[in-house]
């Protein structure tokens, strides 16, 4: 079985840490909407750790308020 070890698409990997930071925020801006996120600061640290980004408090406070923002 053949498996793709690396993205398709060019510019995968030209967005910054913010960049990245701001869409996993993104992306559980629309859990939470959806009512898919139980403990929001979990979730993002986790997501943070999964990404490979920086998943110290201060992040994790970012994202969290990111989130909340209307």
């Amino acid at each position: 079985m053949d498996t793709q070890d690396a993205p398709i698409e060019d510019g995968h990997d030209e967005a910054s840490v913010a960049d990245k930071i701001a869409g996993v925020a993104e992306q559980l801006r629309g859990d939470a909407d959806l009512g898919h996120v139980d403990d929001l600061r979990s979730m993002a640290r986790q997501r943070l750790e999964e990404a490979h980004l920086p998943a110290d408090d201060a992040t994790v406070d970012a994202v969290v308020s990111a989130v909340r923002r209307d």
